[in-house]
């Protein structure tokens, strides 16, 4: 009797993964079944909202309640706003739809990347510079608890670009560097810390946006390479993402003329990338999200309706930051019209059930309020995050030993912060006290002076006077990697002024925030640190590492 019960519990056990997957794919045909076309066709629509409270008597409030209602949309893209108005707006959300929405976020610096007060994690740069991939899963799995907390299922990170070209204006930092393999190995660990919290990942920017010199926000990048460079660096990491059973992989808005000889058509918009390339030759079975649908760089050619259908036609799942008053009429259209067929479209909405039910929506869609203030922004996370930013500092020129500054009482240093932009950082938060602050503690004679591009020749004039009276200058350099700013590059007289303060002959410390490639500019400064990040942590850590109140390990992930 006994062995009977034993060989029933094996076959129970050997049973469980099909009957969830026949559980699974009842209820996706199931909801697919009660849908009416209207309902299908929102269903790969995904708009954009901000997280911030909003009464529900408000215009913004009202504009959300018209794109869930009246055009069924089947997910969102929140960002910005305070952690716990985002998710009480986020359940109100999900009470107005008929089915759960799959609610999205770019969380590619944590849930602090966006919404304050959460944590705030380091990028592909800064964590591939620990050369220890456990910290790119440790960064997914934060991300995703702090994520699931709010109500987010999807995160549109890792970004598995190989960024081989110096001059890259918006991926940089964003990606794990310029090695093919190590990007593999920090993104597979990056999907597998998420995905393993419940969190859905996306790779982007399918083929790769690492080789280009323009941002796609602005204009559509071209990229010349070959179906051979393409297979030896920019798609390894998406090869690698795929292997790792990564949930979604995102579009680059970049013309490809090697593979799309259309050259009005970027990769979004592309069937022989999206359909050929990545669905029938990479095998990937996953949701296709279009990268954001408002940039110029796929609106370049297309208005936004075509675009939508567009993108649809090359095999694209999920229009992201879509428009549903101009979208859906298009593509309801395009499928009574039978230019594109009802078929293609219940293939998209079939992947974005099965998000949804792999995500738990099918269970359970609101968010427990009540816990959001245990697991959001923990101390424990806090920790982690500021231990890889301490792992992340590389020195990559020491020149006479100037690092480390032993702290002192009386040595009078000058703490110059070189901003290369003075508006559109992240929360509206110029980057620089924190960095200033914490060499103070150490050094209380220093004189602190922040300049940024609109200083004026004057000012620059102070800066070198200010220099004549100091015995070491520190300098911290904060470039900004954001979306249609155009450069990574540092204005040509903060440029001028680094060189002639290098010139005056005292020890001479520059630590770089955000871009590392600050040193192609100025290639004779003597010590050199690489930070990645500008915010508080990276600041932080900077400062402990100048000091000697922390080991430097970090790696240099791409060529200065």
């Amino acid at each position: 009797m006994k062995r009977y019960s034993i060989a029933l519990f094996l076959l129970l056990l050997l049973a469980l993964p099909t009957l969830a997957a026949d559980k699974r794919e009842r209820w996706i045909e199931r909801s697919l079944r009660s849908m009416s076309l209207d309902e299908k066709v929102g269903q790969v629509l995904f708009p954009s909202g901000t997280g911030g409270f909003k009464n529900q008597e408000t215009e913004a409030f009202e504009q959300m309640r018209e794109n869930i209602v009246d055009y069924h949309v089947g997910g969102y893209n929140v960002a910005l706003g305070d952690p716990a108005a985002a998710a009480v707006m986020i359940n109100s959300m999900q009470r107005l739809s008929r089915l759960p929405l799959l609610i999205s976020g770019d969380l590619e610096g944590g849930v602090g990347w966006v919404f304050p007060g959460a944590t705030r994690l380091p990028r592909g740069m800064a964590i591939a510079a620990t050369n220890d991939e456990t910290f790119a899963y440790e960064a997914g799995k934060i991300a995703a608890r702090e994520g699931r907390a709010l109500g987010f299922r999807i995160n549109y990170y890792p970004v598995a670009d190989v960024n081989s070209n110096p001059q890259n204006p918006i991926i940089n930092i964003r990606s794990f560097g310029e090695d093919p393999a190590k990007v593999a190995a920090m993104v597979q660990a990056y999907i597998r810390g998420c995905q393993d919290n419940g969190m859905l990942c996306t790779a982007k920017h399918f083929p790769g946006h690492g080789d280009t010199a323009t941002d796609s926000h602005s204009e559509m990048p071209v990229v010349t390479a070959d179906r051979k460079r393409l297979d030896t660096i920019e798609l390894v990491p998406f090869r690698a993402a795929i292997d790792a059973k990564v949930a979604a992989i995102m579009t680059a808005h970049i013309a490809l003329p090697q593979i799309e000889p259309d050259t009005r058509l970027p990769a979004t918009l592309s069937s022989k990338v999206l359909t050929s390339l990545l669905r029938e030759e990479l095998h990937f079975p996953g949701l296709i999200f279009t990268d954001a649908l408002d940039m110029h760089g796929v609106l370049a050619t297309f208005g936004e309706g075509e675009v939508a259908v567009r993108a649809l036609e090359a095999g694209a799942d999920v229009l992201l930051f879509a428009k549903p008053d101009t979208m859906h009429p298009a593509i309801k259209k395009a499928i009574e019209s039978g230019r594109l067929s009802t078929a293609r479209l219940d293939q998209s909405v079939r992947r974005i059930l099965d998000a949804k039910w792999r995500t738990g929506l099918s269970k359970e869609r609101l968010v427990d309020l009540s816990r959001i203030d245990t697991i959001v922004g923990s101390r424990e996370h806090r920790d982690k995050a500021q231990e890889m930013m301490d792992r992340a500092i590389t020195l990559v020129r020491n020149e006479n030993n100037a690092i480390p500054l032993t702290p002192s009482n009386d040595l009078r240093v000058l703490q110059l912060n070189v901003l290369d932009n003075s508006t559109r950082w992240l929360h509206n938060q110029p980057p620089g006290p924190v960095f200033a602050d914490e060499l103070k503690k150490r050094f209380p004679s220093a004189t602190t002076i922040q300049i940024d591009e609109r200083s004026s020749p004057q000012e620059l004039e102070l800066v070198k006077k200010a220099a004549e009276h100091a015995e070491t200058i520190v300098v911290g350099t904060f470039v900004l990697t954001r979306w249609a700013k155009g450069t990574i590059e540092l204005p040509q007289n903060q440029v001028a002024l680094l060189r002639d303060l290098m010139q005056m002959k005292k020890p001479f410390i520059l630590a770089a925030f955000g871009s590392p490639y600050v040193i192609r500019s100025l290639p004779e400064t003597p010590s050199y640190l690489a930070a990645y990040e500008t915010h508080d942590a990276a600041q932080i850590a900077a400062a402990k590492a100048i000091v000697g109140e922390i080991g430097i390990k970090g790696v240099l992930p791409v060529t200065p």
